[in-house]
């Protein structure tokens, strides 16, 4: 997770050097990634990556979690490492309200981990946020709802906005590339993605690393082409 946070975070730091030697702050006129559509694609692959915990409630995850096979990050920090007793206060949407309600703790593992990715990846937010803030640019970028774009658990099948609240079928669909990445986008993403083979020199949309590999300079020779 560390590699991602540290590639977008390099993404948005060239993101702002472009808005600021453009007259019009657009990073993709000067060859970049927009901070517009660096939100789409957090939108995109944040609801995409809560789906993998599964749904909110479920008793697979309990038994996963005797067998084994699923776990607590840190479990450390815990007392109770079987967890056959106490519970987990969920957020439950339910008939078309939201209600919280507490859950027995295995049946609500799934959640309980997911909480936990939810403040790491929000960890990673804050800091591209620094970034932008010492570029003294006002745009902030932020993690959706974790209702918003949901094929799995109990928002899948209903339409949420990135803030969580309900829309329609319709209302969604026409806002749909407002919140994610469009055919172009997705097409404009692909043709930045070209190679820069020269020693110590980076691709346009994205700002060199602070250090190199093991303390190495930026510009020191890690591959020999024949």
């Amino acid at each position: 997770m560390f590699v991602g946070e540290s590639g977008v975070r390099r993404t948005v730091q060239r993101a702002c050097e472009l808005m600021q030697r453009d007259p019009n702050e657009d990073a993709r006129a000067q060859g970049g990634v927009d901070l517009a559509t660096v939100q789409k694609y957090i939108n995109f692959w944040f609801s995409t990556s809560l789906d993998l915990f599964g749904g909110e409630i479920s008793s697979n995850a309990a038994d996963y979690f005797a067998s084994g096979l699923k776990g607590r990050a840190k479990e450390e920090r815990y007392t109770d490492h079987l967890a056959l007793s106490g519970s987990y206060e969920i957020e439950l949407f339910e008939a078309g309200a939201e209600q919280r309600k507490p859950v027995p703790l295995r049946n609500a593992m799934n959640e309980v981990v997911r909480d936990a990715y939810v403040e790491d990846c929000q960890r990673g937010v804050d800091r591209w946020n620094r970034v932008i803030r010492e570029a003294g640019i006002q745009i902030e970028l932020r993690l959706p709802h974790r209702r918003f774009h949901r094929s799995m658990g109990m928002y899948a099948g209903h339409h949420f906005d990135p803030e969580g609240r309900p829309v329609s079928d319709v209302e969604f669909n026409r806002r749909r590339f407002e919140w994610l990445p469009s055919d172009d986008d997705r097409a404009y993403i692909k043709y930045l993605m070209q190679p820069v083979l020269e020693q110590g020199k980076m691709a346009n949309w994205i700002a060199a690393p602070e250090t190199g590999i093991n303390g190495r300079p930026v510009n020191f020779e890690y591959i020999r082409r024949a």
